[in-house]
């Protein structure tokens, strides 16, 4: 049975289900955090894995940076590709990088669905020398009264599922922090990077009703149901933030695990 996010392969490659609805709802990442890792890279050719419909890679474009993206759903590269995007799908470990190189290797919200040995042994061949690795993920919690109508409705609607929501972390970090030692531990196997720093910086963000429930659909557990669940999920999580006011605000941490090239 799978037991890492990266052996769950329907899941990973289910969230072009709502390409535009991804696209539109998914938050993008801080400034500060682009551009630290603009400034941190020795030049400016940079692997995007799992780039998705591109959030991440038109962030760092922006700042000057040419960014090939690989991407293991054809629909979500097609959404990267019409923004002019280069984006070769196949799933990271399988990919041929074809004899090309790196000043670094990127991830948004995506190595969780990487194998983390394979992956970091790829990353290390296709990083130049003194090239850094960034991997990084938005961590946040909702308010409890709407994580709890979300764990509540889902086991509703997916009493099969083997994920239990009620038992999530009371703290966000917690929740990430097996995904970050998981990264870590497969890039200090490699041998070929110096030794893995994380970086944070925190933000807040307002959500209303309408934009939660908006997001909500594009998360990993929801992508794979049918339409009457999502609506019922959905309608239990909208009258939770209907019964904060309709809207509420979170601290919503970005935290990067980065490692340089030896």
């Amino acid at each position: 049975m799978p037991t890492l996010p990266h052996d769950h392969r329907r899941v990973a490659e289910s969230f072009g289900v709502d390409v535009e609805r991804y696209d539109r709802t998914r938050p993008p990442y801080p400034d500060e955090l682009i551009d630290r890792i603009v400034t941190e890279s020795p030049g400016p050719d940079l692997l995007d894995v799992g780039a998705g419909t591109g959030i991440e890679a038109r962030q760092f474009r922006a700042r000057g940076c040419t960014v090939l993206g690989v991407e293991p759903d054809a629909r979500m590269a097609g959404v990267a590709r019409a923004g002019g995007l280069e984006v070769d799908v196949a799933r990271f470990e399988d990919w041929d990088p074809a004899g090309r190189r790196f000043d670094a290797v990127v991830s948004g919200q995506a190595w969780h669905w990487v194998d983390p040995v394979a992956g970091a042994e790829l990353a290390g061949q296709v990083l130049r020398p003194g090239g850094l690795i960034a991997l990084f993920w938005h961590v946040f919690l909702p308010p409890s009264t709407v994580g709890e109508a979300f764990a509540d409705a889902y086991a509703r609607v997916a009493p099969d599922s083997p994920v239990d929501l009620r038992a999530t972390p009371a703290r966000p970090q917690d929740m990430y922090r097996p995904v970050l030692d998981r990264a870590a531990d497969g890039l200090r196997g490699t041998g070929a990077f110096a030794r893995p720093e994380e970086w944070r910086v925190t933000t807040e963000r307002t959500y209303t009703t309408a934009e939660w429930v908006d997001l909500l659909p594009t998360q990993g557990l929801m992508t794979r149901l049918p339409a009457d669940a999502v609506a019922e999920v959905s309608a239990a999580v909208g009258a939770a933030i209907d019964a904060l006011g309709g809207r509420f605000t979170l601290p919503f941490d970005t935290v990067a695990l980065t490692a340089r090239r030896r």
